[in-house]
Formats: structure tokens, sequence, C-alpha cells
């Protein structure tokens, strides 16, 4: 029988704007992950860095 996975569902969070636009989920088996991605956001309609954001 398989383990569970230790992934963790986190929101992605525009650093320009302060918007939460993503939700994806995490590995968090070796710490807590930096995530940083460059991704769409729909308020500023440009490519903005997003980083990870817990609710």
């Amino acid at each position: 029988m398989a383990k569970a996975a230790k992934r963790e569902w986190v929101w992605l969070q525009c650093t320009e704007c302060g918007e939460l636009n993503y939700r994806t989920n995490v590995n968090v088996m070796g710490g807590t992950p930096k995530l940083q991605l460059k991704k769409f956001c729909p308020r500023s309609r440009t490519h903005t860095l997003h980083k990870i954001k817990r609710k």
C-alpha cells in the first residue's frame, strides 16, 4: 500500500497588487518550499512575480 503524499494546498499571491490569483499544491516533505513563479495577474494585466501565501 502506498503512503500518502505530504502535500498541502497554498495560494499564489501577486507581489505587485497583493491579490490571491492562483491555488496549487506543493510538496512539504523536505521543509517549507520557497516557490516564486512569474504568472499572469488579471488585475494589472501583466506577468508579475507570485509568492506562496498560506491561509
